[in-house]
């Protein structure tokens, strides 16, 4: 009898229970960080070795092809054997792998072949030109979250449901004319790879029935990932032996905007009836009261499949908690608190600044590179490299100088304005012919009239567009500006047209822009502010990340972070209507999914959690008095650190224990501001550079975080933190 006791070395109770059981459907609810890859691999050996189960007869879901990879050489050490026979990847790794065994009865030809989503918008913006539609009225990228929309649901074109809106009519035309030339030229974008599997299996008797006895086990990880045309895909090829052994974790769905349903996981025991459930609670990865402050949060969700995390190694420190003055003591703040976390000893690789949106980066680059302190952007750009911000730059530079022929090669045609590659290529000839720019070809050739009247059109209206942006900026400060560039361009109206997520996060970066010029403060005075600002954002875009192997603090996305794990992580801007975001604030059913990405983040830390928010935060363009998270509300008093709370306020909604902590520190402010700038109190009058004399009115917080209240004769009462506001005493 072979001795399988090694595949359970090392496992606990419930892992051991979860890899042992018996034929049948099986729902693995693993919680974060413990150890569902474990259970998989291990459920696969046993399968193999435990249950004499040939390689050939299992198929297994990952959701990325690094961890099939890293599975199947789990699996193969533990075996000792090669796997290579075993169907194991992702959702489009295998319909692929299907298409191409029976492309025939697919309807596909031969050598097909797959675009990606650059290529796919392409032949979208093809489809509008066959159907004379202007892509200024109907966005290549809103057509395409319509179509992969309607694919992920399992509705091809004919399928959809005829509407009187003259806008959706038009929208399912395109739909009909792209999935014609998809059929005139062979090819298969991603959400096509998954629809045409799904269909060939169920359409197909005998192959129906031939994959349904051959995949007599059927594992899936991140359940809750999936859509809804990938699990009826599993049901189909489950519904002979029903062997489906789906892990998964409910309270970390968190890609409901790309069509993931959580849906799947919580009815899963309703679809497949005598479904055997283990919870996976026993956490690997956390301290104690980062897990309990995590579980606090998350149980105030609704319609939960129900767990709760524990270690039994200790714990831990409690969960530290910064209210800041405004975004730019926040960035200060983390960043102190990462120097002083390297100066113990401890990784710059091993902290994460994770934020809600990518336009909160930018704050944090500044104050890292001012820091000298190497960091990388996880999984994205730096804020000056990214396109949307480019694109705006490219605006301003042309309208600045119209010899920038980069500028204008960059923007000619973004957004679509009809402009296309045939009139583009006469103006580079004739620039080429008579060693000109382009901006002044351009004025040559229309002179000549040698386009067609729509192309001359389109190009004139350009020209017209970036003397009009010329004149409306000449005299105005910085910010104006760039306010003027987003409108009179429509970069910022053509990304708010687009439904999906990363739309709306261009847009974001783009209003994002606007604060930064407000921040800018000019280094060159012979440069005017704008050109000193286009300067500055080019050697920004051009000072390099730091490489992989560095030693380099991580910035990313909460999107971004599932799956990875830091010793010190920092949670920020958690305020109303930045997180939890105020779009799914406004959505039936997105607050609960802002909730479990809270509850991913808290648990990417493995020894300290950092959560912060700003009373005062100037981000998309605009300055905000903001409210603390209601997440915050939601944890314990006894489980935080408050290192400073919110300031007391009738609007606020400020967490349970601000108040007595608020009280604490202010009486101690006085003191600590007297060690840090001696000759400072209440009532002394003193000058600011900029906003003249006043008197100090308020004094709170305490070392580099205290901050003075002072009444300026000309300016008004200001918040000033003081270890940065240049005050002198009169």
């Amino acid at each position: 009898m072979v001795d399988v006791s090694h595949i359970f070395d090392g496992l606990n109770d419930a892992q051991r229970d979860a890899v042992a059981l018996e034929p049948g459907p099986a729902l693995i609810i693993a919680g974060a960080g413990s150890g569902k890859t474990r259970v998989l691999t291990s459920r696969i050996a046993w399968l193999v070795e435990g249950l004499s189960i040939s390689p050939l007869s299992i198929l297994a879901v990952t959701f990325t092809n690094k961890a099939a990879r890293e599975m199947q050489h789990r699996i193969e050490e533990m075996l000792g054997v090669p796997v290579g026979g075993m169907w194991m990847g992702t959702f489009h790794g295998l319909a692929h792998r299907l298409l191409r065994h029976h492309y025939d009865e697919a309807g596909l030809p031969k050598d097909f072949q797959i675009i990606d989503n650059d290529d796919q918008l392409r032949l979208i913006k093809r489809a509008l030109k066959e159907l004379a539609l202007d892509e200024a009225y109907w966005p290549a990228k809103q057509i395409q979250w319509f179509i992969n929309a309607h694919k992920e649901e399992g509705r091809r074109a004919a399928q959809v449901s005829q509407s009187p809106d003259l806008q959706q009519q038009t929208l399912l035309g395109v739909y009909q004319q792209y999935e014609k030339l998809c059929r005139r030229f062979g090819l298969v974008d991603f959400s096509e790879l998954l629809l045409r599997a799904f269909e060939l299996v169920r359409n197909n008797e005998v192959l129906r029935q031939r994959y349904q006895q051959r995949f007599e086990h059927i594992l899936v990880d991140e359940f809750q990932d999936t859509n809804s045309i990938q699990y009826e895909w599993l049901r189909l090829l489950a519904a002979q032996h029903k062997n489906l052994f789906v892990v998964g974790d409910d309270d970390q769905s968190i890609y409901g905007w790309r069509g993931a349903k959580v849906e799947n996981i919580l009815q899963f025991e309703k679809d497949f009836p005598n479904t055997r459930t283990v919870r996976l609670e026993q956490n690997y990865r956390s301290t104690g009261n980062i897990l309990a402050a995590a579980n606090a949060i998350i149980k105030r969700n609704s319609g939960r499949l129900g767990k709760k995390l524990w270690t039994d190694d200790g714990d831990g420190d409690p969960v530290n908690l910064y209210n800041a003055y405004n975004e730019t003591d926040e960035a200060r703040f983390v960043i102190d608190r990462i120097r002083d976390w390297v100066n113990k000893g401890g990784e710059r690789a091993q902290t994460a600044i994770l934020y809600r949106s990518n336009a909160q980066s930018r704050v944090f680059e500044e104050i890292l590179l001012d820091a000298a302190m190497p960091y990388r952007v996880y999984g994205g750009l730096r804020f000056f490299e990214r396109a949307e911000i480019k694109d705006a730059l490219a605006y301003l530079r042309l309208a600045n100088s119209r010899v920038n022929d980069v500028a204008f090669e960059r923007i000619v045609n973004t957004p679509t304005r009809g402009i296309g590659n045939t009139t583009l290529d006469k103006v580079r000839e004739h620039a080429q012919a008579q060693q000109i720019s382009l901006w002044e070809a351009t004025g040559q050739v229309l002179a000549q009239k040698s386009f067609a009247a729509r192309a001359h059109s389109a190009l004139d209206a350009f020209v017209e567009l970036i003397e009009e942006l010329s004149l409306q900026i000449t005299d105005q400060n910085l910010p104006t500006q760039i306010g003027i560039m987003l409108d009179v361009s429509t970069l910022l109206e053509h990304h708010k047209k687009d439904r999906g997520e990363r739309a709306q996060a261009r847009a974001e970066n783009l209003e994002e822009l606007v604060s930064a010029a407000r921040n800018f403060s000019v280094e060159d005075e012979e440069l005017g502010p704008l050109d000193s600002f286009l300067a500055h954002a080019a050697l920004e875009a051009g000072e390099g990340q730091a490489e992989e192997w560095e030693d380099c603090v991580q910035l990313m996305s909460l999107h971004s972070a599932k799956g990875l794990e830091f010793d010190m992580v920092f949670l920020t801007g958690l305020e109303e209507g930045l997180f939890p975001h105020q779009r799914s604030i406004d959505e039936p059913g997105r607050l609960e999914e802002e909730r479990r990405l809270c509850y991913v983040g808290m648990t990417r830390a493995m020894k300290h959690l950092y959560l912060s928010h700003a009373e005062v935060r100037r981000l998309y363009g605009r300055e905000n008095h903001t409210r603390p998270s209601r997440f915050l509300d939601e944890i314990p008093e006894e489980m935080l650190n408050v290192i400073r709370a919110a300031r007391p306020s009738p609007r606020s909604n400020s967490y349970s224990n601000s108040s007595s902590n608020y009280s604490q520190k202010k009486s101690n402010a006085p003191a600590a501001l007297a060690d840090t700038l001696p000759g400072f109190g209440v009532g002394k009058s003193v000058a600011h550079p900029k906003f003249g004399e006043g008197v100090i009115m308020n004094i709170e917080g305490q070392g580099d975080y205290a901050r003075v209240q002072v009444n300026f004769s000309s300016a008004g009462a200001k918040w000033l933190v003081a270890a940065y506001a240049n005050l002198s005493v009169v």
